[in-house]
C-alpha cells in the first residue's frame, strides 16, 4: 500500500491503514513485522511517530537520542572564517580511554565526521552530563614525542612557526590554526610543542540535533522483545532495524545490523506462522 499511513490498531486488534484518499482500511494480518526506522530522517519518514503508538500498548521505548552526529565547539572566528570545511587528516581522536584513527572536518558550528562519529556514544553521554567534555586529537600518530621534538629543534630557527609546522611535520592550516585556537600561545621549547601537537584539547559545548544525526540511539526497549524478535505484549507482531534500541558506528556497521535483526524478525515470523520453535 503506497502513499499509506499506519495509524495503530482498532479495539479488535486490526491494524488502521489510512489511504492518500482519505479511506480508512482494516487489516488482521497472521503476523506484523514493523520497520519504521529511528528518528533522524523525519524529512523521509523515520519521524518516530510510531512511538505513541507503541507506549498506548504499554511497550517501554528509551528516549531517542542522536548517534554518528556532529558535536559544537566554540570556535574563534578566525578558524571558522578561514578552516570551515576543512578536513583534519590521517589524526587520532581521543575521549575515555577509547582512541580513533581517521579523519574529521571543522565546521562552522564544530566538529564532525568518521572519527566522531565513531566516538559518538561516549561523546553524547559525557555531555549530558557534563557543559562540557574534551576530545583531545593528535595530529601526528604516526610519529611519538621524540621524533617530533627532533624535527622540531632541527629546522632552520629563522623560520616562521607556521612555516617550521608545514615544512617539518606536513600540519595543514586547519591543523596548525587548531593549535593556536583559543589564542594559544605555541611554546618554543620542541618538545613541549610536540607533546601540544600529540595532544591537543578541543573542548565540546554541545551535540547536533537529532534531525542532522546520520542514525538513532534508543528504540524499543530490548526486554520487550523475545527471541524472535516478537514484541512480548503484542503477539504477532515484530520489530527490527533502528526501531530497537542500539546504535553501531556509521557505514557498513549500521546497515549489516539493520539488514540482520530485519533478517531475524523474518525468521522469526516464518517461525510463528509454521508453529515451530524458533
Amino acid at each position: 500500500m503506497t502513499r499509506a499511513q499506519w495509524l495503530g490498531w482498532t479495539g479488535e486488534g486490526a491494524l488502521l491503514i489510512a489511504h492518500g484518499d482519505g479511506r480508512l482500511e482494516e487489516v488482521k494480518p497472521d503476523a506484523t513485522l514493523l520497520g519504521l526506522g529511528g528518528a533522524s530522517w523525519p524529512r523521509l519518514g523515520s519521524s518516530a511517530a510510531w512511538v505513541d503508538l507503541l507506549a498506548s500498548r504499554h511497550i517501554a521505548v528509551t528516549p531517542f537520542a542522536p548517534s554518528n552526529c556532529g558535536f559544537n565547539v566554540e570556535w574563534s572566528g578566525i578558524l571558522r572564517t578561514r578552516h570551515a570545511g576543512a578536513p583534519l587528516k590521517h589524526a587520532a581522536f581521543t575521549f575515555a580511554g577509547r582512541t580513533v584513527r581517521g579523519e574529521a572536518v571543522v565546521t562552522d558550528y564544530g566538529i564532525e565526521g568518521g572519527a566522531i562519529y565513531a566516538l559518538s556514544p561516549l561523546l553524547r553521554r559525557s555531555l549530558e552530563d557534563h557543559d562540557k567534555t574534551t576530545l583531545m586529537v593528535d595530529l601526528s600518530p604516526e610519529h611519538d614525542v621524540a621524533y617530533l621534538a627532533n624535527r622540531i629543534a632541527r629546522q632552520d630557527k629563522g623560520s616562521s612557526l607556521s612555516n617550521l609546522l608545514r615544512k617539518a611535520l606536513g600540519l595543514s592550516p586547519a591543523a596548525i590554526s587548531l593549535l593556536r585556537e583559543g589564542d594559544r600561545d605555541l611554546p618554543h621549547d620542541p618538545e613541549a610543542l610536540a607533546r601540544l601537537i600529540k595532544a591537543v584539547p578541543v573542548p565540546l559545548t554541545g551535540i547536533q540535533p537529532l534531525t542532522r544525526a546520520i542514525s538513532s540511539a534508543g528504540g524499543i526497549d530490548w526486554a520487550e522483545l523475545d527471541a524472535r524478535f516478537m514484541l512480548k505484549k503484542l503477539p504477532g507482531v515484530f520489530a527490527a532495524g533502528e526501531m530497537l534500541d542500539w546504535e553501531a558506528p556509521t557505514g557498513g556497521y549500521l546497515l549489516q545490523a539493520v539488514f540482520a535483526t530485519g533478517w531475524a524478525a523474518a525468521k522469526g515470523v516464518e517461525a510463528l506462522l509454521r508453529f515451530t520453535p524458533p
